[in-house]
């Protein structure tokens, strides 16, 4: 039979696809630093959003893929780059006026405007660490500033001044002959001013370790290069980073894939051997518009957690990483019944089949049981048919349709249900728009009330959607227009769940009801008096 580690090594699942580039990486001799060093950066300029923890999340996952297929430690490393200048102020920060006179500071310079922390970089910083640390992430945290400042980054910077020439002719290359006339890959900071300083370098002292550099003002500085005094510009300073790190891997998103060639060649010239790399795709707005930390568009992690669970937003991550993502509040049901499907599916997979399912890669191969006994698509329209306040009211459903199920043996469902009565309230019933039955429509609903009212057979799933599909059947062409229209009569909206497994769980006589109730003209009545 074969084992989890022969069924990763052919695995096609993305994260051990790239696990394998890092045991080629090595397959000649161990690494000398004695581990295998993933790194994940953050700029600071914002909060962080969504994307950022899906670059870490994905990091993570060809992080163990790794492990499962190589004996070699590893490291995380998540790298703020909080030394960065502040270039605009953030749209969705308090005080934002506060923060214009501060412009061009590094951002750990910048005053916090939430009033937290000693400044708007620690604030984001502590922001990113706690949404890591929610879902349990191990890894080490770098503050560029301290980094710099320590004299961590000294000889990367002093080897930068010996290579100067080589490494402008690489960034000169890719530049515009404007910004040709003023570029360097040095950023003085100012020792009066603290801001962070754009101007070309009149002199750099390869000997010394020192720039010589003229203000905004004319003035003539010299600034040793090491000791915090200057940073890199961002696309050197991401391959001095992995030179001085000696980083095996790193993830971004494409719209740095251009910049490859260059991160790659200033690591080679600073002395380091270049990382793999895996570019991932954006991740857009309701509008497929990217998002951005200073529009702060886009679902937020603490918005996607208040209608799910952590769980399915790394499931949400997993899926198809080179393809680009809404990011919108409408995905959050069909990821969270997707992710228990593929924890169901599990236990009965092979290992070639387990190391391919999602569920592997986001608890580390061993998943839990699923006990989502309902499904989260019909826990919504169960709480929208019901005009649930609270999880109470589904649990009276779930337990006449499941009996052994409670809260505390099926916590998933339990906190699901709450998801769902939060999601109803706050996305469906807003939207929901219940329509009259067209005449056929309504010969298939008193049909089908019929032999509801008849019906003598086990409330299961199965056995009530036969009877919809026979009502239906010779009716509509294509079926799922007879569907549909029980969705939109019914329940108010455009798709829903299996009819049968619904009229299961909300139960034949009430079911009765709701169809009385279309068929009476109470729900679109009730609907426009709503409006």
């Amino acid at each position: 039979m074969t084992n989890l580690r022969d069924a990763a090594l052919t695995s096609k699942a993305w994260p051990f696809e790239e696990a394998r580039k890092l045991v080629k990486r090595y397959e000649k001799q161990p690494p000398a630093k004695g581990h295998v060093l993933f790194e994940t950066g953050y700029g600071p300029s914002g909060l962080p959003h969504i994307g950022t923890f899906g670059e870490v999340l994905r990091t993570t996952m060809i992080r163990r893929a790794f492990e499962l297929i190589s004996d070699i430690p590893t490291r995380l490393i998540c790298f703020s780059d909080d030394l960065d200048g502040m270039r605009k102020v953030p749209d969705n920060v308090p005080s934002p006026e506060m923060l214009r006179e501060h412009l061009q500071r590094p951002l750990t310079s910048v005053p916090d405007p939430f009033g937290t922390h000693d400044s708007f970089g620690h604030h984001n910083n502590a922001m990113l660490r706690r949404f890591l640390d929610t879902f349990g992430f191990e890894y080490e945290f770098i503050s560029a500033t301290e980094f710099y400042n320590t004299g961590q980054f000294d000889a990367t910077l002093l080897r930068a001044a010996e290579r100067y020439d080589d490494l402008m002719t690489v960034m000169l290359k890719s530049l515009r002959e404007e910004r040709q006339q003023t570029y360097s890959i040095f950023l003085p900071i100012h020792p009066e001013t603290g801001r962070v300083l754009y101007v070309p370098m009149k002199n750099v002292d390869a000997v010394k370790g020192e720039i010589t550099f003229d203000d905004e003002t004319g003035r003539e500085w010299t600034l040793p290069v090491t000791g915090g005094n200057v940073k890199l510009q961002w696309k050197p300073d991401f391959g001095a980073r992995w030179a001085a790190l000696d980083v095996d891997f790193e993830m971004y998103g494409k719209d740095h894939s251009t910049n490859t060639p260059i991160y790659d060649r200033i690591c080679e010239i600073l002395g380091g051997r270049k990382p793999e790399h895996f570019t991932y795709e954006l991740f857009l707005d309701d509008q497929g518009q990217k998002i951005s930390k200073s529009k702060g568009n886009g679902l937020t992690i603490d918005e996607w957690l208040s209608y799910a669970s952590t769980e399915s937003l790394s499931y949400f991550m997993y899926q198809k990483p080179k393809t680009a993502k809404r990011m919108h509040f409408d995905v959050i049901p069909r990821a969270v019944d997707e992710y228990h499907q593929q924890l169901r599916a599990f236990p009965g997979q092979d290992a070639g089949q387990q190391v391919n399912n999602p569920v592997w890669h986001i608890h580390r191969g061993q998943p839990p049981a699923s006990r989502m006994v309902v499904p989260f698509s019909m826990l919504l329209n169960l709480a929208s048919v019901s005009a649930a306040e609270d999880k109470a009211t589904l649990w009276g459903f779930i337990q006449r349709y499941a009996p052994e199920a409670t809260p505390q043996a099926n916590p998933d469902l339990d906190q699901a249900a709450g998801f769902a009565v939060r999601y109803y309230n706050d996305f469906v019933k807003p939207s929901k728009t219940y329509r009259a039955p067209t005449e056929l429509e309504r010969q298939a609903l008193t049909d089908l009330r019929a032999h509801l009212a008849a019906y003598d057979g086990p409330v299961e799933d199965e056995a009530l959607q036969s009877v919809v599909y026979a009502v239906g059947r010779d009716r509509f062409e294509p079926l799922r227009d007879w569907f549909t229209a029980l969705y939109e009569v019914l329940l108010g909206a455009s798709q829903g769940p299996r009819f049968g497994g619904f009229i299961a769980l909300y139960g034949v006589e009430e079911t009765i009801a709701l169809i009385d109730a279309a068929l009476a003209g109470d729900l679109a009545r009730k609907d426009q008096q709503a409006v």
